[in-house]
Protein backbone atom coordinates (compact mmCIF):
# COMPACT_ATOMS: atom_id res chain seq x y z
CA UNK A 1 0.00 0.00 0.00
CA UNK A 2 1.43 3.38 -0.98
CA UNK A 3 1.96 5.91 1.81
CA UNK A 4 0.54 9.37 1.21
CA UNK A 5 3.07 12.12 1.92
CA UNK A 6 0.97 15.26 2.23
CA UNK A 7 3.92 17.67 2.13
CA UNK A 8 5.37 16.04 -0.99
CA UNK A 9 1.98 16.14 -2.71
CA UNK A 10 1.45 19.81 -1.80
CA UNK A 11 4.93 20.73 -3.06
CA UNK A 12 4.35 18.78 -6.27
CA UNK A 13 1.04 20.59 -6.84
CA UNK A 14 2.68 23.97 -6.17
CA UNK A 15 5.41 23.20 -8.71
CA UNK A 16 2.84 22.20 -11.34
CA UNK A 17 0.88 25.42 -10.79
CA UNK A 18 4.10 27.49 -10.88
CA UNK A 19 5.15 25.89 -14.16
CA UNK A 20 1.67 26.39 -15.65
CA UNK A 21 1.72 30.12 -14.88
CA UNK A 22 5.46 30.60 -15.49
CA UNK A 23 4.93 31.23 -19.20
CA UNK A 24 2.46 34.08 -18.77
CA UNK A 25 5.07 36.76 -18.07
CA UNK A 26 4.26 37.29 -14.42
CA UNK A 27 7.26 35.25 -13.22
CA UNK A 28 8.31 36.15 -9.69
CA UNK A 29 5.00 37.83 -8.88
CA UNK A 30 3.55 34.37 -8.33
CA UNK A 31 6.37 33.14 -6.09
CA UNK A 32 5.43 32.44 -2.47
CA UNK A 33 7.45 35.46 -1.29
CA UNK A 34 4.89 37.77 -2.93
CA UNK A 35 1.77 35.87 -1.94
CA UNK A 36 0.07 36.14 1.47
CA UNK A 37 0.02 33.21 3.84
CA UNK A 38 2.55 30.45 4.34
CA UNK A 39 5.73 30.38 2.30
CA UNK A 40 6.52 26.82 1.22
CA UNK A 41 9.25 27.39 -1.29
CA UNK A 42 12.30 29.57 -0.87
CA UNK A 43 12.26 30.72 2.74
CA UNK A 44 14.34 30.17 4.67
CA UNK A 45 17.24 29.66 2.26
CA UNK A 46 19.04 26.44 3.17
CA UNK A 47 22.25 24.54 2.59
CA UNK A 48 22.34 20.78 3.11
CA UNK A 49 25.59 18.84 3.29
CA UNK A 50 26.78 15.53 4.69
CA UNK A 51 29.82 13.60 5.79
CA UNK A 52 30.16 9.92 6.76
CA UNK A 53 28.14 10.26 9.96
CA UNK A 54 25.87 13.31 9.69
CA UNK A 55 23.74 15.59 7.57
CA UNK A 56 24.17 19.31 8.22
CA UNK A 57 21.30 21.67 7.52
CA UNK A 58 21.94 25.42 7.65
CA UNK A 59 18.93 27.70 7.36
CA UNK A 60 19.27 31.47 6.98
CA UNK A 61 16.53 32.85 9.24
CA UNK A 62 17.32 36.38 10.43
CA UNK A 63 14.85 38.08 12.76
CA UNK A 64 13.25 34.84 13.92
CA UNK A 65 13.34 33.95 17.60
CA UNK A 66 14.63 30.41 18.21
CA UNK A 67 11.59 29.56 20.36
CA UNK A 68 9.33 30.36 17.37
CA UNK A 69 10.94 27.72 15.14
CA UNK A 70 9.41 24.25 14.96
CA UNK A 71 11.75 21.47 13.88
CA UNK A 72 10.36 17.97 13.33
CA UNK A 73 12.47 14.96 12.39
CA UNK A 74 10.98 11.62 11.40
CA UNK A 75 12.86 8.79 9.66
CA UNK A 76 14.42 10.60 6.68
CA UNK A 77 12.21 13.70 6.65
CA UNK A 78 12.96 17.06 8.26
CA UNK A 79 10.25 19.72 8.57
CA UNK A 80 11.10 23.28 9.52
CA UNK A 81 8.37 25.82 10.21
CA UNK A 82 7.93 29.05 12.07
CA UNK A 83 7.06 32.69 11.86
CA UNK A 84 8.88 36.01 11.76
CA UNK A 85 6.41 38.31 13.46
CA UNK A 86 5.77 41.90 12.58
CA UNK A 87 7.35 44.56 14.74
CA UNK A 88 4.69 46.17 16.91
CA UNK A 89 4.52 49.23 19.10
CA UNK A 90 6.47 51.61 16.92
CA UNK A 91 5.05 54.61 15.12
CA UNK A 92 6.71 54.29 11.72
CA UNK A 93 5.99 55.21 8.17
CA UNK A 94 7.57 52.60 5.91
CA UNK A 95 9.35 53.81 2.78
CA UNK A 96 10.57 50.38 1.74
CA UNK A 97 9.83 47.04 3.34
CA UNK A 98 11.47 43.96 1.88
CA UNK A 99 11.69 41.92 5.08
CA UNK A 100 8.20 41.76 6.49
CA UNK A 101 6.41 39.23 8.63
CA UNK A 102 6.37 35.73 7.20
CA UNK A 103 5.14 32.27 8.11
CA UNK A 104 7.15 29.49 6.57
CA UNK A 105 7.33 25.73 6.18
CA UNK A 106 10.08 23.72 4.51
CA UNK A 107 10.14 19.94 4.32
CA UNK A 108 13.18 18.04 3.11
CA UNK A 109 13.50 14.38 2.39
CA UNK A 110 16.99 13.08 3.09
CA UNK A 111 18.52 10.18 1.12
CA UNK A 112 18.86 7.98 4.23
CA UNK A 113 17.27 7.54 7.64
CA UNK A 114 18.54 9.61 10.54
CA UNK A 115 18.83 8.99 14.27
CA UNK A 116 16.29 11.58 15.45
CA UNK A 117 17.15 10.99 19.12
CA UNK A 118 20.60 12.49 18.50
CA UNK A 119 19.51 15.40 16.28
CA UNK A 120 20.73 18.79 17.49
CA UNK A 121 19.87 22.39 16.56
CA UNK A 122 21.23 25.80 17.51
CA UNK A 123 20.56 29.35 16.41
CA UNK A 124 23.44 31.79 16.03
CA UNK A 125 23.55 35.20 14.29
CA UNK A 126 20.47 34.56 12.18
CA UNK A 127 21.54 31.06 11.14
CA UNK A 128 19.77 27.90 12.25
CA UNK A 129 22.37 25.12 12.38
CA UNK A 130 20.99 21.58 12.51
CA UNK A 131 23.06 18.40 12.87
CA UNK A 132 21.25 15.20 11.88
CA UNK A 133 23.21 12.00 12.66
CA UNK A 134 22.67 9.18 10.19
CA UNK A 135 21.03 6.04 11.57
CA UNK A 136 23.45 3.14 12.12
CA UNK A 137 21.57 1.10 9.53
CA UNK A 138 22.17 3.87 6.95
CA UNK A 139 25.92 4.17 7.50
CA UNK A 140 28.27 2.44 5.06
CA UNK A 141 29.95 -0.64 6.45
CA UNK A 142 33.11 -2.30 5.21
CA UNK A 143 32.70 -6.04 4.89
CA UNK A 144 35.75 -8.23 4.69
CA UNK A 145 35.68 -10.77 1.88
CA UNK A 146 37.21 -14.12 2.91
CA UNK A 147 38.58 -16.65 0.47
CA UNK A 148 36.86 -20.00 0.36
Amino acid sequence: MARLDLFREMESLRREIDSAFGNFGVGRLLSPAFLPGVSTGDYPRINLSEDKGNFYLEAMAPGIKPQEVNLNVMQNTVSLSGERKEERGTERSWHRRERGAVKFMRTLELPTAIDNAKADAEYCNGMLLITLPKAESAKAKTIEVRPR
